[in-house]
């Protein structure tokens, strides 16, 4: 159920990028610039500081790649500032990831005995997961989300529109690449940076947690490259950047942050064991309460329906006795 809201967040992100993107499109068809609230807002507020910063960026540096270097140093301004919230979600999410092994098999005795379990049973062992997760101090909704996208958002918008308004900027080249049409290129070289950062975060992940993780492995890269081979070349050389970025920091979090968390977790889980919810004795008295009382129920339906056809025997019989001869 997380990974699925997960998935339809990221979903619903990529619509509402689309959305922003196609709002721009045909820029040499209609040059003005936009003054709507929503659009006109986005490119007074952002693309024209962005179109600033990367002009002057590219002169500062100078050549003809000097306006693709100037996007990248954009990238490298959001993602050093993103940094500090994304080291402490992804910290947050190991410490998670490590604790629910530890309480994996309370969760997988409450799932095997709800799968068969009838309704009353069922209710009450869905309130035992939440107690287990809760007494644990473990979230449900896991320890990772979708805000550093949803604050890159604006940049993306912004960027864009920086690029489709400014015949300076869609007019310069990376490395031979136009920075205002799509390229096909930098759009696979930035979707490999992110199956790379995607199979390093399988590292040390049990086998289970990779099975529920694998759609998100193809939806994040499957995004990156419809957005970039639809949006200009500025835009996917940001998502090839961050790309780059995230794949290095996900070498960091693997190899460096997770070894010192599994650490910390096992200290303490030997100085604060796991509160035990349930096991297997409170379950098999939880299933035979549960069978007596349905016997009960039943065996009491039957003396109703024994004491039902008594009566119904009887008042034929009365029926019978006065009928006229």
């Amino acid at each position: 159920m997380r990974n699925k809201k997960k998935i339809l967040l990221l979903l619903g992100l990529a619509a509402v990028m689309m959305l922003v993107l196609s709002g721009c499109a045909n820029q040499y068809q209609n040059p003005k610039v936009p003054t709507g609230f929503f659009y006109g807002s986005i490119y007074k507020y952002l693309a024209i500081p962005i179109q600033k910063l990367i002009v002057w960026f590219g002169q500062l540096v100078g050549g003809s790649n000097g306006f693709g270097w100037g996007v990248i140093f954009i990238t490298l301004i959001v993602r050093l500032i993103l940094l500090p919230l994304m080291l402490h979600q992804t910290q947050k999410s190991t410490r998670q990831t490590e604790k629910m092994k530890a309480v994996k098999p309370q969760i997988d005795m409450i799932q095997k005995a709800r799968a068969n379990a009838p309704a009353a049973q069922a209710a009450q062992l869905s309130q035992m997961t939440m107690d287990v997760y809760k007494k644990n101090n473990l979230s449900m909704t896991g320890g990772i989300g979708c805000l550093p996208l949803l604050l890159q958002l604006p940049i993306f918008a912004g960027l864009y529109q920086a690029v489709q308004y400014s015949p300076q900027i869609a007019k310069q080249a990376f490395f031979g690449i136009p920075l205002g049409k799509p390229s096909i290129v930098i759009a696979i070289i930035a979707t490999l940076f992110y199956v790379g950062q995607s199979v390093l975060s399988m590292v040390g992940i049990p086998p289970e947690q990779r099975k529920q993780m694998m759609t998100m492995m193809v939806v994040g890269p499957g995004m990156t490259l419809f957005i970039s081979l639809v949006a200009p070349a500025a835009l996917a050389l940001y998502f090839l950047a961050s790309g780059l970025m995230a794949l290095v920091q996900q070498v960091i979090t693997t190899y460096v942050i997770m070894p010192k968390i599994k650490v910390d977790v096992d200290r303490e889980l030997k100085e604060t064991p796991i509160v035990t919810v349930i096991d297997e004795e409170m379950l098999a008295k939880m299933t035979q309460s549960s069978t007596t009382t349905a016997n009960n129920n039943g065996s009491v339906k039957g003396v109703e329906s024994q004491a039902t056809q008594q009566s119904n025997r009887s008042r034929n019989a009365g029926k019978q006795q006065r009928r006229p001869k």
